[in-house]
């Protein structure tokens, strides 16, 4: 139930992957040489040059769609999991203990014999409840329900900071409802968005059949959903637009909602959220819920029932027999992006128990797996590194005093979250049972939305970790400016506790500018130093910021991602300036480590070479055609190739350490790079 409007700025997109490559290189805490390809010259493709070893050793397994170095360190740590979660299962824990809690839930998800015996008897109860509704009464109040713990119907409600006052929590409601993921594979007529709609009307009769609809039944219950979510995905705000906040934010008395958005039954659905006494919210895209509204006002009570069970059938799939899981793998792993296996039980349950009880799995891990010196040395990797920031923003030449001022307090009012949070998550209201994977699933959503629930109207907590300490990942939130480096990350290949500096800035610092970069890129420069989406830009300053900000987007939407596809860089802008900002910041920081002075060599390589090949080693991998169309469309970040063959082009300090020459193909004169922060 996380707000999905502007909630954080992360680093990538996960996806569980393995590699016993990775761990010798752990070991070795050096670049791994064998990583590179020296039949391809630096300056022709960076990417191929630093990391072709790789993708030539380690080709996709045929459960994944995207398989790379970033994700081999989530690999590990899943493995580090299981065998916490397995010893847990040797004890005797007390029952109500997060141990209990934690081990029973994992046994459940593994225990395939019940899992395929129970069928859909664990969804029965939501349906039959569904199937029950007489009026649009009924409707509205089975709205709120299901979105409590699936996939939100019609819109979406969350709660979280208001951007105009960033230290009060209010409610927000959004554009939602839709399965498929963007709207434009409900819209757009090309072969392999037709393809998809017919692969994804076909997922929803199997399901329906798996839950008791005849074969006609299913086949009319799939054509009323597809025809919602047809009319919701027309009236969606597009990605690109989702990215700007100030058009985002329309804060409003519920008694104005029936004359600014539309007539509708809002103190009903509001009391069934749990927020009967709400007196004013965020409506982020007015258009969608107005449409969401028109839908629910229009469609009969039979067409709705269809769609909100599609809802529960769809969320609960993952937690219910083989033929649920391997129906729903058949269209988002295989048709959506190309994988050709299912992932293993054991995985796709360690991430289960990480989503339900996140905290709990992570106070274990940090315990066993964290040494306290890795958040002491990070702790000083990001001072270094906001200095540097500091010094850059000093030595803008296009931004004047007023505005630079204003950065400086900005960066220097950052909050920093290394590791794991000081307070430690509550789970003791959550109950465990042995009655099926999927109601318990259900209960951690419903304790997950009491926790957001009662926070609404109170101040924010700024202490709150909005990942979990065992993921794999960074964020930037500007509503809190903070940025947050969880535990899970600080390994290899992006930190070294015993390697060099070249490595670790390349690595992890280039991690830390990259999230400092987001308080300062296209979208987090609206928001001041306390979180407030506020204008602190001279217009000379703004105009000048939006020109070199336009370098990138047309330099990446020239890129050709696969056959006749570009990349889109508008809504890739935040992540490239993200990227171009960390390199520079994190490069100016090494810059003063004496290994940097020294110039030494090791393998063979400078220090500013080590810190570019740890730089693109972050990213290498391989990936599937239909992972690329899928991520092109969905994703806000480059794909890991254009990371590096995209970003280092508009790197001064690249052509120096790699003697990079105007006939090298990814050249570019001095005077049309990139230059922000």
């Amino acid at each position: 139930m996380t707000r999905i409007i502007f909630p954080m700025i992360v680093l990538a997109v996960m996806i569980t992957t393995g590699c016993t490559q990775q761990k010798a290189e752990q070991s070795q805490e050096r670049l791994n040489l064998s990583n590179l390809d020296r039949t391809v010259a630096p300056g022709a493709s960076f990417y191929q040059y630093a990391t072709g070893g790789w993708q030539e050793a380690n080709p996709i397994p045929d459960e994944y769609a995207r398989y790379g170095s970033f994700d081999v360190l989530r690999e590990e740590n899943q493995v580090q999991i299981q065998s916490l979660i397995t010893e847990l299962g040797t004890q005797v824990n007390p029952v109500g203990s997060n141990a209990q809690k934690v081990g029973g839930l994992y046994a459940l998800g593994m225990d395939s014999v019940k899992l395929n015996r129970d069928g859909a008897a664990p969804i029965r109860p939501q349906l039959e409840e569904i199937a029950g509704a007489k009026d649009k009464k009924d409707i509205v109040l089975l709205m709120a329900k299901v979105s409590r713990y699936a996939s939100s119907p019609f819109f979406g409600f969350t709660v979280g900071a208001d951007d105009k006052n960033s230290g009060m929590n209010i409610a927000h409601i959004y554009q939602s409802g839709i399965g498929m993921g963007d709207r434009d594979y409900y819209l757009l007529e090309d072969a392999h968005s037709r393809m998809l709609r017919d692969a994804y009307v076909a997922l929803m009769e199997t399901q329906f059949q798996h839950t008791g609809y005849t074969g006609v039944g299913a086949k009319q219950a799939a054509a009323n959903v597809m025809k919602i979510e047809t009319e919701l995905a027309r009236a969606h705000v597009t990605k690109e637009m989702r990215r700007l906040p100030e058009l985002n934010y329309h804060k409003m008395w519920v008694s104005d909602l029936n004359a600014k958005v539309a007539p509708f039954e809002w103190a009903l659905y509001f009391e069934a959220m749990g927020a009967a006494d709400l007196d004013s919210l965020n409506v982020s895209q007015i258009e969608p819920v107005k449409a969401a509204v028109a839908i629910i006002r229009r469609e009969p009570v039979a067409v709705l029932q269809d769609y909100l069970s599609w809802k529960v059938i769809n969320s609960a799939a993952g937690y219910l027999s083989d033929d649920f899981v391997n129906a729903n793998f058949e269209f988002y792993g295989k048709a959506l992006s190309g994988s050709k296996e299912l992932r293993p039980r054991w995985r796709r349950t360690i991430d289960a128990v990480n989503g339900a009880m996140g905290e709990a799995v992570g106070q274990l891990y940090v315990e066993k797996y964290f040494p306290a010196q890795a958040k002491e040395r990070m702790l000083d990797l990001v001072d270094n590194l906001k200095t540097a920031l500091g010094e850059r923003i000093s030595q803008l030449e296009w931004m004047d005093d007023e505005t630079k001022s204003k950065a400086q307090e900005k960066l220097g009012t950052f909050i920093v979250k290394i590791g794991y949070p000081d307070k430690w998550k509550d789970y003791s209201s959550l109950e465990i049972r042995e009655d099926s994977y999927w109601q318990n699933m259900m209960r951690a959503s419903e304790f997950e939305y009491g926790e957001m629930i009662a926070e609404l109207g109170k101040p924010v907590d700024k202490t709150k970790w909005y990942m979990s300490p065992q993921t794999v990942n960074a964020y930037y939130s500007p509503s809190s400016n903070e940025i947050c480096f969880p535990a899970g990350i600080l390994q290899p290949p992006f930190f070294y506790m015993n390697g060099d500096d070249a490595i670790n800035y390349g690595g992890i610092g280039v991690v830390i500018g990259h999230e400092m970069t987001h308080g300062f890129d296209d979208q987090g420069r609206k928001f001041d130093k306390d979180g407030n989406l506020a204008d602190w830009w001279t217009a000379g300053d703004a105009q000048r910021f939006e020109e070199r900000a336009g370098v990138l987007v047309n330099y990446f939407d020239n890129i050709v991602v696969l056959d006749t596809v570009h990349a889109n860089g508008t809504y890739t802008l935040g992540e490239n300036i993200a990227d171009h900002g960390g390199l520079q910041v994190s490069y100016q920081a090494f810059q003063k480590s004496s290994q940097a002075e020294s110039g030494k060599p090791v393998d063979g390589f400078t220090p500013a070479q080590r810190f570019f090949l740890s730089y693109a080693n972050l990213w290498a991998g391989n990936v599937r055609d239909a992972e690329i169309l899928r991520l092109t469309k969905i994703d806000p970040h480059s794909l890991g190739r254009w990371r590096v063959d995209g970003a280092l082009p508009h790197i001064d300090a690249w052509y120096d350490a790699f003697g990079i020459q105007p006939s090298d193909p990814l050249y570019l004169p001095k005077e049309v790079r990139a230059s922000i922060w």
